[in-house]
C-alpha cells in the first residue's frame, strides 16, 4: 500500500507553495516598480532640464534611437556580432578551463608549479593585454574572441580545479578499493559531483566573456555593440551609447538566466 499524505500535510504543502509563489511575485513587482520609477524620474529630470539631456539622454530618446536602428536593420547586425563573439569565447573558456583543470587534478606536481602563475594571470588587468593582442593578431574577430577568453579563462581554471578537490574523498577511496584507476575516479566521482560547480562557474564566466568581448570591440572592431559605444562617444551621440549599454545589460541578463534555468533543470533531475 502506498502511503498517502494526510489532509493536514497536503494543506501545509499547498500553503508553503502558495506563500513561495506569492513571495516571488512580490519580488518581481517590486523590481518592476523600481525600474519604472527610475525611468520616470530620469525622463522627468531630462524634460525639466534638471539634467542635460544632451549628456544624459532620456528614456524617450533612447527608445527613439532603438526604434530607428531597428527600422534600418542596423542594430541586429551589431547585436549578432557581439553575441556570436561572446558565445564562442564562452564555450572556448569552458572547454579549455575543463581541460586545464583536469590536467591539474591528474598531476599534483603540475598544479603546484602552475598555481602561482594562474593567480598572477587571473589578477592581471586584462585590458592591459588588449593592445598586445592587436599587435599579435591584428584587428578582427580573432582578437576580440581572444580578449574575451583572457578575461574569464584563468578564474575558470582556478574555480574548476578547486571544485574538483572538494569532492567527497570517501567516494574516491571506495573506487580505489574496488580496483578503479584515477581515470575511473575522475569520470565516476569527480566530474559528476562537480557539475553544480561547473554550472556556477558558467554563470560567472558568461558575464566575464561578454566584458572581454566589449573590451576587444573597443579597440579592434568595426561592428558590434562595443564599437557602437566608442563611435557614439566620439561623435557625441550619447543616446546611442546608452542604448548600446542597455542592450548589453539585457543580453547579459538573458544569457545568465539561460544558464540558471539549466542549473534548475539539473537540480530537479537529482
Amino acid at each position: 500500500m502506498k502511503n498517502r499524505n494526510s489532509p493536514q500535510e497536503l494543506t501545509a504543502q499547498e500553503l508553503y507553495l502558495k506563500k513561495h509563489r506569492k513571495h516571488h511575485h512580490s519580488i518581481t513587482c517590486v523590481r518592476l516598480f523600481l525600474l519604472l520609477l527610475f525611468l520616470g524620474i530620469w525622463e522627468l529630470c531630462a524634460d525639466l532640464s534638471v539634467i542635460d539631456s544632451f549628456f544624459f539622454s532620456s528614456p524617450s530618446r533612447v527608445l527613439s534611437c532603438f526604434l530607428s536602428m531597428v527600422a534600418d536593420h542596423s542594430l541586429f547586425g551589431h547585436i549578432g556580432v557581439t553575441l556570436l563573439e561572446t558565445l564562442v569565447s564562452f564555450f572556448l573558456v569552458i572547454a579549455i578551463g575543463l581541460l586545464a583543470a583536469t590536467l591539474l587534478w591528474y598531476s599534483k606536481s603540475l598544479s603546484e608549479i602552475m598555481e602561482p602563475y594562474l593567480v598572477i594571470l587571473n589578477s592581471l588587468p586584462k585590458s592591459a593585454l588588449a593592445p598586445l593582442f592587436i599587435v599579435w593578431l591584428g584587428t578582427g574577430t580573432d582578437t576580440i574572441i581572444v580578449a574575451g577568453i583572457s578575461v574569464a579563462l584563468f578564474g575558470c581554471i582556478i574555480s574548476l580545479y578547486t571544485g574538483f578537490h572538494q569532492v567527497d574523498e570517501e567516494k574516491m577511496t571506495l573506487i580505489y578499493t574496488l580496483g578503479g584507476t584515477k581515470k575511473d575516479v575522475f569520470l565516476k566521482v569527480v566530474l559528476p559531483d562537480s557539475i553544480p560547480t561547473i554550472l556556477s562557474t558558467m554563470k560567472v564566466n558568461i558575464g566575464l566573456a561578454l566584458v572581454g568581448v566589449i573590451i576587444g570591440e573597443f579597440l579592434a572592431a568595426r561592428r558590434g555593440l562595443g564599437y557602437l559605444i566608442i563611435y557614439g562617444s566620439q561623435v557625441f551621440q550619447l543616446h546611442l551609447v546608452i542604448t548600446s549599454i542597455i542592450i548589453l545589460c539585457m543580453i547579459a541578463m538573458a544569457l545568465y538566466q539561460l544558464i540558471q534555468y539549466t542549473e534548475h533543470w539539473y537540480k530537479k533531475r537529482l
